[in-house]
């Protein structure tokens, strides 16, 4: 994530203590040092309610993910339920998309990656998308 220029905050309603405690006992034992990025705790729940992620009957968070660019605009969001984890490798191709599309004025196809084929948004590519973009090949 630093490579890449972002910065990664995780936001909870646990307390500090209890953040301190999952960085010692669990995730140092998963990610080598403990993940490398802030913990916030969100007592109250006032962040997640600003995200929509609060969940008031059980005072908790539920699991986000939000991209906000470097303007402060949300350009991408996922919420989930615990039972299903998160997929960081997808996370990765969606900041590297977005980072291209504000590089670049273009724009990222469904499934892109690095290096694949990108679109120039015109009046000239209405209705001949098919002949720029093959996603057969693109998507394997």
């Amino acid at each position: 994530m630093k490579k890449l220029g972002v910065d990664v905050l995780a936001i909870s309603v646990d307390s500090k203590f209890s953040h301190k405690i999952w960085q010692e006992e669990e995730l140092s034992k998963m990610v080598d040092g403990g993940v490398p990025f802030p913990m916030l705790s969100d007592a109250g729940g006032r962040i997640g309610k600003l995200y929509g992620v609060y969940d008031e009957e059980n005072g908790v968070n539920i699991r986000g993910r939000f991209l906000i660019d470097p303007d402060g605009v949300i350009q991408a969001m996922e919420v989930m339920t615990p039972p299903v984890g998160r997929n960081f490798a997808e996370l990765i191709r969606q900041i590297k998309a977005y980072q291209h599309v504000i590089k670049t004025g273009e724009v990222c196809p469904a499934g892109w990656q690095p290096g694949k084929t990108t679109l120039k948004p015109s009046p000239d590519l209405v209705g001949k998308v098919w002949k720029v973009w093959k996603p057969d090949a693109e998507l394997g």
